[in-house]
């Protein structure tokens, strides 16, 4: 089997299964395992698979460039959004994380709310200049791939902060890895900001459910609860219902 063949099919299996086994998939195929985990080392860092102890991972393609993101499951995270939105009191001081998700729930916030927005992306403060909310925006080395301040002064900000409500914006939601993301520094300050509020509800979209990325924010059991563009009946949501997740699904 030509190297591209097997590639293709080591995809296919990811898309269909959610995982791969190198032992098992070099069986299937006839092929050894040291050229499964060539095939899947070069899939990886092409960013179509995510390598882990054993095997491999659906890569989330909720990790490509801020511009490219906004284009992507624009109505899976509108369903998203609608029902974060609907989980905001009024009056209360909400954190929220950067992204193109928490940008649709920008959008579908009422411009008469009247509580406290803490951001670290000036993507989202500036989108909220027309709103009535107070906006306070943590400051810090700007993170460009996903609009966001991280880094030292960031997470030094953060420390000083408590609010009802975070937001967590993810690129993977996976039964094995939880919540993930594509960059440490980002997902250290993830998990600063989680630690500030009193609850904390991680945004799931269709792209980013099932898939995992490189680093790890939270297990699925450490948020109140993970706001998902998925069916409940599915696989996918009974496993991750047993690995942990509170899942709650979005609006439709």
């Amino acid at each position: 089997m030509l190297a591209a063949a097997r590639k293709d099919a080591l995809l296919d299996r990811l898309r269909r299964d959610g995982r791969l086994v190198v032992k098992d998939i070099a069986v299937e195929l006839g092929l050894s395992e040291d050229s499964i985990r060539r095939d899947l080392r070069e899939l990886d860092a092409a960013g179509l698979a995510v390598r882990v102890y054993g095997g491999a991972l659906p890569a989330s393609p909720a990790v490509v460039d801020y511009s490219a993101r906004v284009e992507v499951a624009r109505l899976s995270k509108a369903r998203v959004a609608a029902m974060a939105v609907g989980l905001i009191e009024p009056g209360a001081t909400v954190l929220l994380d950067g992204g193109t998700t928490t940008l649709a729930m920008v959008d579908a916030l009422p411009r008469s709310f009247s509580g406290t927005v803490i951001t670290h992306s000036p993507t989202i403060a500036a989108a909220l200049l027309h709103h009535d909310a107070e906006v306070i925006v943590l400051g810090g080395r700007i993170f460009k791939h996903s609009a966001v301040a991280c880094g030292a002064a960031a997470m030094e900000a953060a420390q000083n902060l408590r609010a009802d409500l975070f937001f967590l914006g993810v690129t993977g939601v996976h039964p094995e890895t939880g919540l993930s993301t594509g960059d440490a520094e980002e997902a250290a300050m993830k998990r600063a900001l989680a630690a500030r509020a009193a609850e904390t509800f991680a945004l799931a979209s269709e792209e980013k459910l099932g898939a995992a990325s490189r680093f790890g924010i939270l297990p699925l059991d450490g948020v109140t609860g993970i706001i998902a563009d998925l069916g409940p009946e599915t696989v996918l949501a009974r496993d991750l219902g047993a690995a942990g997740a509170r899942l709650i699904p979005a609006s439709t």
